[in-house]
């Protein structure tokens, strides 16, 4: 892997953090990375941040790399995709994060036996803790889904799957860090209104979840169980989660895992 020229298209959070991501990871050196972008101000960041090549010309990026990243908004993937058709061939592959779009329908882009793999990234991998999924196109081979999980793996985790599991992934992982952001601020608000400073409120807000989640991930417990560990039977912390659950929090949530899938879903199909 490590001798793979990677490009990526659309240099903006998702792109940058995924070039970050294979040079940190040691799956690519600097000089075997490009990017390109109709910005000159992320172009221009992308250099300063990251050392590598940049070009506004996205073909160019396609003669460059072996791996190609396409992290370009939805509404225009199938010109870009258009674009980049011939240069890709069959011998390149294309890696898309664009969210909702199916595979079927970047393919019909592309040069016949192109060979694709859709991702559903998130936010996360900007600070090297993303959680992806990723699903094969019809011409993808072993060897490329192992390409593309090294490149998952290097800024986080990849979890393979059919791609009819990918809007779920996107209204789940690809949505979820701002729920998770809106939970700490209200956390913290809830702090604030008890009488400690925004500032303690905060600090001790983002602390507790990020605690949490790391006990959830290493101690590999029932999610259920872990919550019984914390809540005392007449405590404290029984009060709190009777209060969440009279105002439906585990409602809210799960509902808004469906409603960020069914966009997904619509985006898909260029609503």
């Amino acid at each position: 892997m490590s001798s793979n020229k990677i490009g990526v298209i659309g240099a903006g959070k998702i792109g940058a953090a995924m070039a970050r991501g294979v040079i940190r990871g040691g799956l690519a050196s600097k000089e075997n990375v490009m990017a390109s972008d109709v910005s000159d101000a992320l172009r221009e960041s992308i250099v300063q941040d990251l050392g590598i090549k940049a070009t506004p010309d996205n073909t160019e990026v396609c003669s460059f790399a072996d791996v190609v990243i396409l992290a370009v908004k939805p509404q225009i993937v199938d010109p870009v995709a258009r674009q980049i058709a011939k240069k890709l061939g069959k011998t390149k592959l294309l890696v898309s994060v664009a969210a909702g779009v199916p595979l079927r329908r970047i393919e019909t882009q592309l040069e016949p036996g192109a060979r694709v793999v859709r991702v559903m990234p998130n936010i996360c991998c900007v600070v090297g803790a993303g959680a992806a999924g990723y699903a094969a196109g019809a011409h993808a081979t072993e060897q490329d889904m192992e390409k593309v999980s090294a490149i998952l793996n290097s800024f986080g985790i990849g979890m393979p799957m059919e791609e009819k599991y990918l809007d779920a992934v996107t209204g789940l992982s690809g949505s979820g860090p701002a729920y998770v952001f809106m939970f700490m601020e209200a956390l913290a608000e809830g702090g604030v209104q008890v009488g400690l400073s925004r500032e303690v409120a905060v600090r001790l807000a983002l602390q507790t979840v990020y605690g949490a989640a790391r006990m959830a991930l290493e101690h590999k417990k029932h999610l259920a169980e872990l919550k019984d560990e914390v809540a005392s039977p007449g405590g404290t912390t029984m009060a709190g989660l009777y209060a969440m659950e009279q105002n439906g929090f585990r409602g809210t949530i799960m509902d808004a895992v469906v409603k960020a899938t069914r966009r997904s879903q619509e985006l898909g199909q260029g609503n």
